[in-house]
């Protein structure tokens, strides 16, 4: 790699790191998607996600409409990387975990796949930063109410099928304990 590649892949990668919060505001300037995996991807039909301190959720999954984005989160979910992660951001609208660091700063940069799913009451999506062409791997959110603000601006990829009203009570910190996936 040559020292101007260096250094712009350097300096995206601060940019990206510094702008890459999931409460960025829809926008930003479209750039070119990192390929798509061309591997078979790992597939189910619902996830149920258990919380430590109790209560469950299922939600099902939507692979029509984003089928990298479930397959990751399939694979994510499969190998235990959600356990013992918090839900960082609790909004009287949202639910958002996954985060590595757990702070809604970590999670790898993967292409966005927007669809034709809207977000209402229980919608499951991916967060991202500034840039609209990018998802974050692996912090996703369940919305508390309807939220179509958020249509075709952020994927779509589930909707709460029951214990809506266990992600209604989710609190900042609540960890994971495992999520399942049929």
């Amino acid at each position: 790699m040559n020292r101007r590649t260096l250094l712009r892949t350097a300096a995206t990668t601060a940019v990206v790191t510094a702008c890459g919060s999931p409460a960025a505001t829809p926008g930003g300037t479209a750039t070119k998607s990192p390929s798509p995996s061309p591997t078979p991807l790992p597939t189910g039909s619902k996830a149920t996600v258990e919380l430590a301190n109790g209560g469950s959720f299922t939600f099902t999954l939507r692979p029509d409409k984003a089928p990298q984005t479930v397959a990751r989160f399939v694979e994510k979910s499969k190998s235990g990387f959600y356990n013992d992660k918090i839900f960082h951001r609790v909004e009287d609208w949202v639910v958002q975990g996954g985060d590595p660091l757990g702070t809604g700063t970590g999670g790898e940069k993967v292409p966005s796949e927007y669809n034709d799913l809207s977000f209402k009451l229980g919608s499951v999506g991916i967060a991202r930063g500034q840039d609209p062409a990018i998802n974050n791997g692996s912090q996703w959110f369940v919305v508390k109410k309807d939220s179509t603000f958020l249509d075709k601006q952020y994927t779509n990829f589930g909707i709460v099928t029951s214990g809506i009203e266990v992600v209604n009570a989710i609190k900042i910190g609540d960890k994971i304990k495992t999520i399942k996936i049929d």
